[in-house]
């Protein structure tokens, strides 16, 4: 069986963020802890091990046991090159995998679940053509020669468990919010209005998101009733070089029931090239959320977890959900317009206090900190994507990913740290 590494730094009980139950589990040893499990090689390519990593660009807790977790990868093993990327394993299938903490206080594989589309067969992370979620990624092999698309590629970055048993998959292409059964089967697909897929929409100007930079974070309020998903950055509304407000990103509220929709507006303490990325709930209107940027944390990298509320948050959805560019104050998109300008209007962001700095609190080591499971109790559960282990060269080719402060490869790692 393939493993994952996961390196867990306190011995502390887990409880599913799902679970309305906040209290901790006392009957699972966790002794043995911290424990690290080897991978295994996807390819070797040009020496680089590109190994079967990636877990961590979203993670969610079991709904019903609280010793276990699922984990995603995103859409593939992949480096940045000419007008898009390399995708280093075409045929790659973005996966699923189901551990838990098991009764000896080690950490098991259970199982990978592959996602499919609706006929039973596994997806590939490859874009989508145009008119079902493209925004003009091309995707290239490794030899440089162009890569077909696939209507139900997906880039998926952040993972709910129902409690029936299905998942929901939100993504960085379409965005996509996108419903599989326990066998990772697609049931539905999400997309905005004016995106050809399924019948249920989120509003049409989230198709304006920016490339690789769609809805990196979603979860599931704990009653069972909305799904929660959040923008990684400015999205490009009406277009790049107007969409001058790179602190402002947009979280968007789906009822699972009657498909109605919010948003809300959140101010981002950096800028452009930082991400909003995971979110977690407390409640049904608070959440945990993450803000960081690019860089390693060991050198000076921005990796936080900030406690948000809706409560007193404006919905601007505004009157048209089919404007491809949303509600405006003053003819001005809401990406258009400054803070102050979003104030006088009336309009209030999600309020946002610090909950966590990472690096500061435990020295937090990796770039990509990606997933987020709250535990209860003030105790979140952290995840990394790892790249599968492979960084980009500069000139489209893969490394090794490594640490700069240990100079090993990059590897999935599950932490656990109290907040505040």
């Amino acid at each position: 069986m393939k493993k994952f590494l996961l390196l867990v730094l306190a011995c502390l009980a887990l409880v599913a963020c799902s679970n309305d139950d906040n209290t901790t589990n006392s009957d699972i040893d966790y002794s043995k802890l911290p424990q690290e499990f080897p991978f295994s090689i996807l390819k070797t390519l040009n020496g680089v091990n590109i190994i079967n990593g990636g877990f961590g660009s979203g993670a969610t807790a079991h709904p019903a046991q609280k010793e276990e977790f699922y984990v995603i990868t995103d859409r593939a093993p992949n480096v940045a090159y000419s007008n898009g990327i390399k995708i280093l394993v075409p045929d790659f299938t973005p996966t699923i995998m189901h551990f838990k903490i098991n009764a000896s206080g080690n950490i098991e594989v259970i199982k990978y679940i592959k996602l499919k589309n609706p006929s039973g067969q596994p997806i590939t992370g490859l874009p989508n053509p145009v008119g079902m979620g493209s925004t003009g990624e091309v995707a290239y092999a490794a030899d440089g020669s162009v890569l077909g698309t696939d209507n139900y590629g997906l880039d998926s970055e952040s993972i709910v468990a129902a409690k029936d048993g299905t998942f929901w998959v939100s993504d960085e292409y379409g965005p996509h919010i996108v419903h599989y059964n326990a066998d990772g089967v697609e049931l539905e697909r999400i997309s905005p209005i004016g995106v050809n897929t399924g019948t249920r929409k989120l509003p049409a100007v989230f198709a304006k998101r920016r490339p690789n930079r769609g809805m990196e974070g979603m979860c599931m309020t704990p009653d069972g009733k909305m799904l929660v998903g959040t923008m990684q950055s400015t999205m490009y509304v009406p277009t790049k070089a107007l969409a001058t407000n790179t602190t402002l990103t947009r979280i968007v509220t789906f009822d699972l029931a009657t498909g109605q929709t919010k948003q809300y507006l959140y101010k981002q303490d950096g800028g452009a090239s930082d991400s909003v990325c995971d979110i977690t709930p407390i409640s049904n209107t608070e959440f945990l959320v993450i803000e960081r940027d690019g860089n390693f944390g060991s050198v000076g990298g921005l990796k936080k977890v900030y406690r948000i509320n809706l409560s007193n948050a404006s919905d601007v959805s505004g009157t048209d959900l089919t404007a491809v560019d949303g509600m405006k104050i003053n003819g001005k998109t809401l990406e258009q317009s400054t803070w102050d300008e979003i104030n006088t209007a009336g309009l209030k962001p999600v309020t946002k206090t610090l909950a966590v700095d990472l690096v500061s609190k435990i020295g937090y080591e990796h770039d990509k900190f990606e997933g987020i499971v709250y535990l209860g109790n003030n105790k979140l559960v952290v995840f990394n994507d790892d790249d599968f282990g492979v960084a980009d060269d500069g000139a489209g080719n893969p490394k090794t990913k490594t640490l700069p402060k240990t100079g090993k490869q990059d590897k999935g790692t599950m932490y656990i740290v109290d907040i505040q």
